[in-house]
């Protein structure tokens, strides 16, 4: 049986701060991560779809310092570079099929928007550099956690398929609460109340899909349009320029359509007529990208519950006691969506990271 001071389980922005700074710290942790590769819903591809150095963030890809100075602070920190989201010239509104799309000079933007040159997993990179790669077990999924005197067994699942455990002092899960409620068995049980509030609690992004066009030059800079439209009428609800710090251009939309229409509807359909809605909004030559992308994540099973198919708001900052009972000293919840401030933000998971951390030091000084 492997064993650790602390697990982290998740290895999206969240678990990865939190493993750092515990690893800083000489805390002996190891990162539990199920997918094939870091990052979480934070996702940098490159045209084809693949995980790349230099691409379009299929997850996050905005952070505003002003509004969110723990992102900052980390961007400063890690020593990468960030530019602003374009927002020169007009922006496109539709408002219904039998109306020409209006344009329209925005006022003067309160706050800008910025993203990560090289995408958002520059963050990623940067943060996984600084844990030793043997304390990082990938394709790697918990399935149980097992309360005990010392600490917590947790049973994880391997990429073969096989069942192993690892002994953890304390565990730092990582993960939205919804998913960590509807992937993880614990003996004892959670609370009921407990549970009942990760089930409760929206996981940002998960019923939501992004789609890309990616083209040779930004065609829309030279005929004034800034790349962000409004529309609805659909099937994209909002779109924005996704052009790279390095130049590649690109613009994406969240979709306006279920998650359950999606799935009938099927890739295709969606990437013709998404085509088509740009074509509208910014010109023929929006029909001819050189690739499309779609990520649609309320179709990941490790983003994604079945009670995200049918949408929810954004995660409403609440108590931080995330845990009770028995579990209460040895479980505590960091991701995103349990931030007091900026939930389902990355301010969120780096602000919630901070404050694991923060228990988990507390509790090794008093001992």
């Amino acid at each position: 049986m492997k064993a650790c001071k602390v697990a982290v389980v998740g290895g999206g922005l969240a678990g990865l701060y939190a493993a750092r700074a515990l690893h800083a710290s000489g805390i002996d942790t190891m990162l539990v991560e199920a997918r094939g590769r870091l990052g979480g819903r934070i996702l940098t591809a490159d045209a084809s779809g693949m995980p790349a150095e230099d691409g379009f963030d299929l997850g996050p890809s905005w952070y505003w310092p002003e509004m969110q100075p723990a992102m900052a602070a980390l961007v400063a920190e890690l020593g990468l570079r960030s530019f602003g989201q374009n927002s020169e010239g007009a922006v496109v509104f539709e408002r219904m099929s039998r109306e020409k799309p209006q344009r329209y000079l925005p006022a003067a933007l309160d706050q800008q928007s910025m993203r990560l040159a090289s995408g958002t997993a520059a963050a990623i990179r940067a943060l996984s550099g600084q844990l030793p790669a043997e304390r990082i077990l990938l394709d790697t999924k918990v399935t149980a956690m097992d309360l005990a005197e010392d600490g917590v067994r947790l049973t994880v699942q391997t990429r073969e398929g096989s069942a192993e455990s690892l002994h953890a002092e304390i565990v730092v899960a990582a993960l939205p609460p919804r998913l960590l409620e509807a992937a993880v068995t614990f003996t004892p049980p959670q609370d009921p109340a407990t549970a009942a509030r990760w089930r409760d609690t929206p996981t940002w992004m998960a019923p939501h899909a992004k789609f890309f066009a990616i083209y040779d030059k930004p065609f829309w800079r030279v005929n004034g349009l800034s790349g962000t439209a409004q529309s609805m009428v659909g099937p994209l609800v909002e779109i924005h320029d996704a052009t790279t710090a390095s130049g590649k251009a690109a613009l994406f939309g969240f979709l306006g359509v279920g998650a359950d229409q999606r799935a009938a509807l099927g890739e295709e359909v969606l990437k013709q007529a998404c085509l088509a809605q740009l074509a509208r909004l910014f010109g023929p030559d929006a029909l001819a990208p050189g690739a499309t992308l779609l990520k649609d994540w309320a179709a990941d099973s490790l983003t994604s519950t079945a009670a995200d198919r049918s949408g929810g708001g954004h995660p409403i900052p609440g108590s931080p006691r995330w845990v009770s009972g028995p579990w209460e000293a040895r479980l505590l919840l960091a991701g995103s969506e349990t931030s007091e401030t900026e939930p389902g933000y990355l301010a969120g998971a780096v602000i919630a990271a901070k404050r694991a951390v923060a228990e988990i030091r507390s509790k090794m000084d008093r001992e």
